[in-house]
């Protein structure tokens, strides 16, 4: 057993000292951090650029005036004959659309909106608004209501949903905070466990169609060499994580800091008039993230990720010793992986809606699906027995899982040009040493 700890060190150190290591390590939270910013900016630029311009044609003749313009539509009133307008239109720059009111408007609800190319649904929706409040007060003064009246009626609720501690005491849930960490830790996993996996599978083939394995396994023991692998390229994984956290830490930092600086600013000039909605917004913000127990959440995300990693790389190294190609791989590892991916996609669902339920509760303590289900469901809160219980059962599958593949990995690692077969697998499994 004394050289794992050489083995270990050879694939740590291969893999750390690589140029696409250190690039994917730093670039990644750049990347991420600049994506989401580029995502809202262009958005947010494209409704600013969603301006459109809305040429009337009153065939009922009382609509139009009603129909006010704002930051988002320009209505102007068509003196032209249709045939001519639509002519016109043909011409026109993207987004300036010609609205056709019949004479039986009230009657019918129905409009017809023309654009040269598809009607931008934005400008749909909005003008939809603006015909259904012009026909609501028409109705309210049919019906002798006093529309004005009813328009100022507040019917705004406001829940404060809160969650009763074990001492009796209620405090705020923050409950959507715990379903973005939820779907964001249940993305993480899910690639990482898949990512690393993969990499322990690519290197195993690799050498095996290289035959250095067969150098190797003169002085090292087959089982000796798949758990150097596991362990060696694990570890890559959790430097590679906790790079990603102290660098995410610090843009968050130098990030909060300068939200922090705006709100000062805010505060200031909205304090003369008033009114500090938006300072307010970001502090409850900042105090639903300092409701959540981080250090619970690190803790159970390293367990799970390393519990996870260690059953589902035993998988991915017997796979790897049974073909001698990536393509030969596919049959093998999408069953092995189902059970990840169910839980995955039940995550974005079933899991954050009912955390607590029969269905999360079980897929919690499945070996399979745990590393998933269990983090999905611990910024809910979780017992912590049932934290325990699950973390051993992953390590009792996960040593179940390595002995599994080490006897296939002992045969596998040094056959060649014969396609492996499930059956044959289990041929390999019931050799004797």
């Amino acid at each position: 057993m004394n050289k794992i700890p050489l083995i270990i060190q050879r694939e740590y150190f291969s893999r750390v000292k690589k140029k696409s290591f250190l690039l994917t390590t730093f670039l990644v939270p750049l990347f991420f951090i600049g994506m989401y910013v580029g995502v809202f900016y262009l958005t947010k630029k494209s409704f600013e650029d969603s301006h459109a311009v809305v040429h009337i044609i009153d065939q009922e003749g009382s609509v139009a005036p009603l129909l006010k313009s704002n930051k988002n539509l320009t209505y102007t009133n068509s003196n032209v004959e249709l045939q001519q307008q639509i002519a016109e239109l043909k011409e026109q720059k993207d987004n300036t659309n010609l609205l056709i009111i019949p004479e039986d408007f009230y009657t019918t609800r129905q409009v017809e909106l023309l654009s040269a190319g598809k009607p931008n649904i934005t400008t749909q929706n909005e003008v939809k608004d603006h015909l259904k409040e012009i026909v609501r007060s028409a109705e309210y003064l049919r019906l002798g209501l006093d529309g004005e009246n009813i328009k100022k009626i507040n019917d705004n609720v406001s829940i404060a949903a809160k969650e009763l501690s074990e001492d009796g005491d209620a405090k705020e849930s923050h409950t959507e905070v715990a379903m973005g960490i939820a779907m964001a830790l249940s993305v993480l996993v899910y690639l990482s466990l898949f990512l690393y996996g993969a990499q322990v599978m690519r290197g195993i083939i690799e050498e095996k169609t290289s035959r250095i394995v067969e150098v190797i396994i003169s002085s090292v023991k087959p089982f000796q060499l798949m758990m150097g692998k596991i362990i060696g390229i694990g570890l890559v994984g959790l430097t590679q994580f906790l790079l990603w956290l102290v660098l995410t830490f610090a843009l968050t930092s130098a990030a909060t800091t300068l939200i922090f600086d705006q709100q000062d600013l805010a505060s200031e000039a909205m304090a003369q008039n008033k009114s500090a909605m938006p300072a307010a917004g970001g502090l409850d913000f900042l105090q639903a993230l300092q409701s959540v127990n981080f250090t619970e959440l690190l803790l159970c995300f390293f367990a799970f990720f390393i519990g996870g990693y260690f059953l589902y790389s035993a998988l991915f190294a017997a796979v790897g010793s049974a073909v001698d190609s990536e393509t030969e791989a596919t049959q093998f590892t999408m069953p092995i992986t189902m059970p990840l991916l169910l839980t995955y996609i039940l995550s974005f669902g079933v899991l954050v809606n009912d955390p607590n339920g029969s269905i999360a509760t079980w897929l919690s303590f499945i070996p399979f699906t745990s590393p998933i289900a269990m983090l999905v469901r611990v910024p809910f809160g979780v017992p912590t027995w049932q934290i325990i219980l699950s973390l051993c059962i992953l390590i009792a599958g996960f040593l179940c899982t390595t002995w599994v593949a080490g006897r296939i990995y002992r045969t596998g690692i040094l056959m060649y040009g014969k396609k492996a077969s499930f059956k044959e697998l289990v041929k390999w499994f019931k050799y004797k040493s």
